[in-house]
């Protein structure tokens, strides 16, 4: 479990994230993105941008699995990087959202069903809503992010006169606050829903199964001491005291 700070800037202390977002580390195992769960510190510890714009971990063994397959564009992908940085920052207590690979899994589910909107209806009639009554846009959650991330740098540019990638850790935290708080003007959907999507898309990379390229190293559920996936604790249900397992991903279970 991560030890937090809290810092008065913030609407919701770090220390409160992790308490709620315990809630969701079993459901990230599964792979299927988590409705909206809290923020770990929108305004944590500055990145100094360090090591943020390509997106990658410091693995000296090559990993296969991090390579792009929706954004055609590396700076949009940097952008991408950044931003979640800032979400889930690395700190004295572990990796941040780069080392952890979730630009790669935010990367690897926009190519696919949930970023299409496979299993959902999308067809209208579209009416207004509120921010309150869940996704509520005809765009599709690529397009979203497409649209939010060009987003992301036009305001950067507007009202720093330079590129999100390059801004100081508190300038990158104003831009994003104004998308939480629905100050920024976006086609087809609101600022707050493609805040709420891309928060939500970095919790589930830091804590899902490593099979869908995020948790690099299960070092997400480490923070937490989470022990991922066992298929069962039938020797350890009756036991009264706390048992600490090392983490398990999908992929110890197949044979070798």
């Amino acid at each position: 479990m991560k030890k937090v700070t809290e810092k008065k800037t913030s609407k919701m202390s770090r220390r409160r994230f992790i308490k709620n977002s315990s809630y969701a580390a079993g459901g990230a195992i599964g792979g299927g993105f988590l409705g909206t769960v809290l923020s770990k510190n929108l305004f944590g510890n500055n990145n100094e941008n360090q090591g943020q714009k390509q997106g990658a971990t410091n693995n000296e063994s090559t990993n296969y699995n991090q390579a792009l397959m929706y954004f055609t564009r590396q700076s949009d992908f940097e952008i991408l990087s950044s931003a979640t940085e800032r979400i889930f920052p690395e700190d004295d207590n572990g990796p941040g959202a780069v080392k952890l690979g979730v630009p790669f899994f935010i990367d690897h589910q926009l190519a696919g069903s949930y970023g299409r909107n496979d299993r959902e209806y999308m067809r209208g009639p579209f009416y207004p809503a509120s921010d309150f009554q869940g996704y509520q846009t005809r765009l599709k959650r690529h397009e979203v992010f497409d649209v939010g991330i060009q987003a992301i740098e036009r305001e950067s540019k507007n009202q720093f006169d330079t590129s999100f990638v390059d801004l100081e850790g508190e300038q990158q935290d104003q831009i994003l606050q104004k998308f939480q708080d629905g100050e920024v003007d976006l086609k087809g959907v609101t600022p707050t829903t493609f805040f709420e999507l891309l928060r939500s898309a970095t919790i589930e990379g830091a804590y899902s199964d490593p099979l869908y390229g995020g948790n690099n190293n299960m070092e997400g559920w480490m923070m937490k001491e989470f022990p991922g996936n066992y298929m069962s604790y039938i020797n350890e249900i009756d036991k009264k005291d706390f048992i600490k397992k090392e983490p398990k991903a999908l992929r110890a279970h197949i044979a070798h």
